[in-house]
């Protein structure tokens, strides 16, 4: 079913909408990761230059006056992560003047939120599959959310899952892929502030029958992803269609076109978050048999000198040195640097171990 649909995936597609506009991703601390609790607390930390309000948002299905009133929705929205984990951190605070969310349906306040973390572009949805020849229902089965996924998250959820996911793999909303709490104290129909926080995996190939084949985005620094949202505004609980339909990209085939999002970065750690010196590095066994292994420096902070021991009695005063055992053997490497700020040390037991 894989090589089913990347022959059916239409060739790679970089472009996206509102050339010029990239957004920026967090990054946390590895040690202040977000609780999923519904509190804005732990974003505190977050500078300003990382929300986005509702400013940068326009309504591309009714024709509202752009941006919304803030008398009537007035949302902001940050994004994070953290390195070394392929998740996506939201906290979403809208002050709505008419929540609605009373029914059981897809008629409900909704945050629409889709990704493309490889940046693969085209549609993604079963109505815009490329090939008419193929039913819908095949057409889910082997292509709906596969290679972007499209997240309905109910703003808030009354009885029902946090979010709907329009694809072909409902499993994604679940941990250990997902996870969502809500902070709200008004009744349907009411005005009042909504915080949600959640967190979700983008995949890069997320299939019909679960998470064994699946590909997670790799989620690294400076990397480029496709992403945008929409909100979806109702006011009222007998209209079967929503009043706003207020867009980030400013397009409304964004919901099932990978091609139609906005440009988000992954960023390095602000400077307020980085150490002043820590060392760090890691390694890649080039050749077992030969015993050639290739040493990575990833210290944080400026480093001016090198010190490594492979413990093996051997030394190098390299950043990315390759040494070669002579023997067999669990060694105890330890690289020391200096810097402006100061000296670290990282040592690693018996990570290097040799045939």
């Amino acid at each position: 079913m894989r090589l089913l649909f990347f022959l059916l995936t239409p060739l790679l597609c970089l472009a996206l909408e509102r050339p010029g506009v990239e957004f920026k991703i967090f990054q946390f601390p590895a040690n202040q990761i977000p609780r999923i609790d519904g509190k804005a607390d732990d974003w505190a930390m977050v500078p300003e230059a990382y929300v986005i309000g509702s400013g940068e948002l326009k309504d591309t299905v009714n024709n509202l006056p752009s941006p919304p009133d803030p008398k009537d929705l007035d949302v902001q929205v940050k994004v994070g992560w953290v390195k070394g984990m392929n998740r996506l951190y939201f906290l979403y605070e809208a002050s709505d003047n008419y929540w609605d969310f009373s029914r059981a349906d897809l008629h409900n306040d909704i945050f629409e939120v889709v990704v493309d973390g490889d940046l693969s572009g085209g549609p993604f949805i079963k109505q815009m599959h490329p090939n008419k020849e193929l039913s819908l229902s095949e057409a889910h089965f082997r292509y709906h959310g596969v290679h972007a996924q499209n997240y309905h998250i109910f703003t808030p959820a009354l009885g029902k899952d946090w979010t709907m996911v329009w694809g072909c793999q409902p499993w994604i909303k679940n941990l250990p892929y997902a996870n969502a709490a809500y902070n709200y104290n008004f009744k349907p129909g009411q005005a009042g502030k909504l915080v949600l926080e959640f967190w979700i995996t983008p995949f890069d190939y997320a299939p019909y029958d679960g998470p064994a084949g699946a590909v997670e985005s790799k989620l690294e620094e400076n990397k480029r992803i496709g992403m945008s949202w929409a909100i979806l505004d109702y006011d009222d609980v007998k209209a079967e269609k929503y009043r706003g339909f207020w867009n980030l990209s400013h397009k409304t085939s964004m919901y099932g076109n990978a091609s139609d999002l906005v440009a988000f970065r992954l960023m390095p750690l602000e400077p307020a978050q980085r150490p002043g010196l820590e060392a760090n590095w890691s390694f890649r066994v080039m050749d077992l048999n030969r015993h050639i292994v290739a040493f990575q420096d990833e210290s944080v902070g400026e480093v001016t000198t090198w010190r490594w021991d492979f413990g093996d009695g051997e030394q190098s005063t390299e950043p990315h040195p390759v040494h070669q055992y002579r023997k067999g053997g669990e060694y105890i490497v330890v690289l020391e640097v200096s810097g402006p700020k100061g000296d670290s040390r990282r040592s690693k037991v018996w990570d290097v171990v040799m045939p």
